[in-house]
């Protein structure tokens, strides 16, 4: 197929984590389909991974180059397999962020190389937007974190102590404690500006964020106020359940027999994984409620255990019939997309919180670090979503899991939340097309800029 000419390029710069390559290969997609040349630059692994997924596109128009970041070889133990979060043990994340700090030097070649139109770069190189403007090319950062989250984050560092204006987002005392645990608010980057939300701040006139109005609309305005920019939504980019990797047609062929409603699925993304004792937890809830359920079990790299090990002796004889464990990944959007789906527990990152409304499924919400338990409560703010109760200190009990599966599948309550989940997934989807319109507009404005 002969590639098409494009009127401008683009050079997109994600972090290399999986939630955050792959929305900025789904903008990368949906810019391309619009006729701008992209450059998609990550390190190799994750590279090899992003052909796959363009390859099944081929035939779409869809032309975007794969461009690798060099990171220098600093760290013997840290070889070009662990150049994304996805593979590398946690004990060495510390030093793949330290590396991707220290591969300015590639990212300068680079980007001098292709002298693109507009760069479009992630939360964690805020170097980036620098050489972009030093080369007097326009550096836009895209979110792909909410805008619920972001306006709660934004606020507490701009207004330290004062409450955040909607009483439905708050975080528990535990969730305070393991956040301050981290830090993340009071890092520098190396100008001494604040590094959380510096991006915006260096962004170039728009922050581009993947999110609706339908689901995030008044903090989406309040953000706006707050980072004084103006906020372009993409809308919730969710990848084709035919661009999944991987056939599992025993999965589909298994959620096929079930009746409407009926089923439980159970992940918590690429990157989060439950505790053995969360797991077992989980388990005795399982099997305390009369629902069919698919689980997705994930364990750390390096962590050598067998679900058999990590499950309650005999669990899965017991539920054979009604429920099927799958170990590592299944075909999220398939299985949110079939009929026999009436619930999703999820850890709340945003890609799935988008997800869920983008099928009109109903959401139990266990959330565990991060922005997750902000995205849980504007589920139940939007009457989407029930949250799993926990102890003091966050401790889960299988009854509660129970309790919390058999208000969305078996009580009333769980009619109500699917005609709210299928009113928001309507609007998504009819909003969906006008809102990459509305980003394009704004990126072809400033290429042109950059141009005249």
């Amino acid at each position: 197929m002969e590639e098409k000419q494009s009127n401008f390029s683009i050079l997109m710069f994600p972090w290399l984590a999986h939630g955050h390559i792959f929305p900025y290969l789904e903008l990368a997609k949906s810019l391309s389909k619009k006729n701008f040349q992209i450059y998609f630059c990550s390190t190799s692994v994750n590279l090899s991974s992003i052909q796959s997924s363009l390859e099944k596109d081929s035939q779409l128009g869809i032309s975007i180059k794969l461009v690798e970041l060099q990171l220098p070889p600093i760290y013997p133990e840290l070889p070009p397999h662990y150049h994304t979060t996805k593979n590398v043990p946690p004990e060495l994340k510390p030093k793949l962020f330290q590396a991707f700090k220290m591969s300015k030097s590639s990212f300068s070649n680079i980007i001098t190389t292709i002298k693109p139109d507009l760069l479009i770069y992630d939360l964690f190189q805020p170097w980036a937007s620098e050489i972009a403007s030093s080369l007097s090319i326009p550096a836009v950062h895209f979110a792909t974190s909410g805008a619920t989250s972001y306006s709660f984050f934004y606020h507490h560092f701009i207004c330290k102590d004062s409450h955040f204006p909607y009483q439905a987002i708050y975080h528990r005392e535990y969730e305070k404690h393991a956040l301050k645990q981290m830090n993340l608010l009071d890092v520098k980057d190396e100008n001494d500006q604040d590094f959380v939300f510096g991006h915006f701040r260096r962004s170039c006139e728009i922050v581009l964020m993947k999110t609706c109005k339908g689901v995030e609309g008044k903090y989406v305005d309040y953000l706006s106020a707050l980072c004084k920019k103006k906020l372009v939504l993409v809308g919730p980019l969710i990848a084709q359940a035919n661009d999944e990797g991987g056939n599992h047609s025993d999965i589909m062929e298994w959620l096929s027999k079930k009746s409407k409603f009926s089923t439980v699925f159970i992940s918590f993304g690429s990157e989060n994984f439950l505790s053995r004792k969360q797991i077992e937890e989980i388990a005795k809830g399982l099997e305390m409620t009369t629902v069919n359920f698919i689980w997705v079990i994930r364990f750390p790299v390096g962590e050598t255990i067998s679900i058999e090990e990590a499950l309650p002796e005999g669990f899965l004889e017991r539920v054979k019939d009604r429920g099927m464990v799958v170990q590592g990944w299944a075909p999220q959007a398939k299985i949110l997309g079939h009929s026999s789906v009436g619930a999703f527990v999820s850890h709340c990152g945003m890609s799935s919180v988008l997800e869920s409304v983008y099928f009109g499924v109903p959401v139990v919400a266990l959330p565990l670090k991060l922005d997750q338990p902000l995205n849980a409560r504007l589920l139940i703010e939007i009457g989407v979503g029930v949250e799993v109760e926990r102890g003091g200190n966050g401790t889960l009990s299988g009854q509660e899991f129970a309790n919390a599966i058999n208000k969305v599948i078996v009580e009333k309550s769980g009619e109500e939340m699917r005609v709210k989940a299928e009113e928001l997934k309507k609007k998504m989807k009819n909003e969906e097309e006008c809102y990459m319109d509305e980003a394009v507009e704004q990126i072809l404005r400033l290429c042109k800029q950059h141009n005249s």
